[in-house]
């Protein structure tokens, strides 16, 4: 009996590993991002989280732009809780398309950059969507802690035309008390 369930899973297998997936269509990315606009802090609305990232509370992206073009960048959030442990990350990015400036490479470790584009953004720069050709992570993010409902909803539409799967999106929660996020 056992031999015939491992034959069964090979099989299984075999057929698995025949199949493929329709290809993803290119992501779009806005035409155009001012970069010196796009600087500043981000509050993180909500995104499908990376591993380093689950549980976050009060996270912030901050981007600053060095003299060599390149983007210091600052995750902060709170860990598991309001109060829990303060994490920092400080990747940098790396603008890849000069006549956008909407695809960056993102690098958490020398030498890999992470794909990184900004899929949308509105005119006053108070929202943006980063999303992933592959649509396996996305943030929404704003100048602002918080977004009303129809803001939201219009962003997580967005995320949806993109072609990611919007019930693997978690909010994040952001309660600020009168306290600006810093350094």
């Amino acid at each position: 009996m056992p031999m015939i369930r491992v034959l069964a899973l090979l099989a299984a297998a075999a057929c698995l590993t025949g199949c493929q997936s329709a290809p993803l269509k290119p992501l779009p990315s806005v035409a155009h991002v001012d970069l010196a606009r796009f600087m500043g802090d981000w509050y993180v609305i909500a995104s499908i989280p990376t591993a380093i990232e689950r549980g976050a509370h009060n996270a912030v992206e901050s981007y600053r732009l060095d003299a060599d073009g390149t983007v210091a960048t600052t995750f902060t959030f709170r860990a598991g809780s309001f109060d829990g442990a303060l994490k920092r990350y400080h990747p940098r990015g790396y603008v890849r398309d000069r006549a956008s400036n909407a695809i960056w490479g993102m690098q958490f470790v020398w030498p890999f950059k992470a794909d990184y584009r900004i899929a949308y953004l509105s005119e006053d720069y108070g929202r943006t969507v980063i999303a992933r050709e592959r649509r396996d992570y996305v943030w929404i993010m704003a100048r602002t802690p918080t977004l009303s409902e129809e803001a939201y909803r219009d962003l997580l539409h967005h995320v949806a035309d993109l072609g990611y799967d919007v019930t693997q999106v978690r909010r994040v929660p952001q309660r600020w008390d009168g306290s600006a996020p810093g350094p």
